[in-house]
């Protein structure tokens, strides 16, 4: 099989100056394969209490730049709709297209729910689920004029229930949402949207476990960010041709993570004892389907034209 190489193609990572980071492996693996990177990363966060140290976009793209590659830094924030376009303007300024979206940046402090301050609750939400979402708005123009574009979104396992970590698991369960959703409305401009729950050793898990946490210390022996990078790389490639896809990179291990429905029951004389009696054949998963982009039919739907006005 030939290489898959991105020669002519331009990539956003953000989240991208930590070392060690998965955005880091992200943008050394692209750029080693050809493609020019905006590396985006507002360094220091004094919101992030635990982070150890600064990450760096400068350090990060210089070091693509040593290894003959093409980068540039950029270090706006994700969390607002303006400071996402400076974003994608300045790739586009750079290299005159945008081809590539990894939405890496994110934020995790764990705490009970009644315990989290409301700041570090909203926290979640702006950088990990409405960052992402500034920036696929951002970048969506210029992928639609261009018929083309790849975008990979961050969710994770937490999505699915975590004791301790509600902000942060609503967040990425909105994120997966989103892919969803603009993996259907890219279809017919040639925009592919996919996620990836990822798992290595990060600055993030850092920041989140005690240093003597046995969960820091598989992760520091065993799950290098690098062994995540090959799956996202993939979901980005031109020749990757699934979209509103999950999943999960974790050590090596490349697993698909995806919703379905049960077969059910169908009463229309239902009543809350039929559901008791019946609760077993809801829930069985043995005729379970996973559910297609776009299953949903909203054609006669005559959605209300949208303006824009309050």
């Amino acid at each position: 099989m030939d290489e898959f190489r991105f020669d002519g193609r331009t990539a956003i990572v953000t989240g991208a100056g930590g070392n060690p980071s998965l955005g880091r492996a992200y943008a050394l693996l692209l750029a080693g394969r050809g493609a020019s990177v905006l590396v985006n990363d507002i360094g220091s966060d004094p919101a992030m209490r635990h982070y150890p140290g600064d990450a760096c976009a400068e350090t990060v793209a210089a070091e693509i730049r040593a290894a003959g590659g093409s980068a540039v830094a950029d270090t706006h924030s994700v969390a607002g709709p303006e400071s996402a376009e400076a974003i994608v303007a300045a790739a586009f300024a750079a290299f005159g297209r945008v081809d590539i979206l990894i939405n890496n940046a994110g934020v995790s402090v764990g705490a009970p729910i009644d315990v989290m301050t409301p700041q570090d609750f909203q926290r979640h939400i702006d950088v990990n689920l409405m960052g992402t979402a500034w920036m696929c708005r951002a970048a969506w123009p210029r992928m639609k004029a261009a018929g083309y574009g790849r975008i990979v979104n961050t969710t994770s396992s937490a999505m699915t229930g975590f004791a301790g970590q509600s902000a942060y698991a609503a967040s990425k369960g909105g994120v997966w949402s989103l892919t969803r959703a603009l993996a259907a409305e890219g279809r017919e401009f040639g925009i592919q949207v996919n996620a990836v729950s990822p798992g290595a050793f990060t600055r993030l898990v850092c920041a989140m476990l005690e240093d003597d946490s046995p969960l820091l210390v598989q992760s520091r022996e065993s799950l290098p960010a690098e062994l995540s990078a090959p799956a996202v790389a993939w979901l980005a490639h031109e020749a990757c041709d699934v979209t509103g896809e999950c999943v999960d990179a974790v050590g090596g291990a490349v697993q698909r993570t995806f919703m379905a429905r049960t077969a059910g029951i169908a009463d229309r004389a239902l009543t809350i004892e039929a559901v008791a009696r019946r609760w077993g054949e809801i829930v069985a998963a043995k005729a379970a389907e996973p559910l297609g982009v776009g299953d949903m039919d909203t054609s006669g739907w005559k959605i209300r034209p949208y303006s824009g006005d309050a």
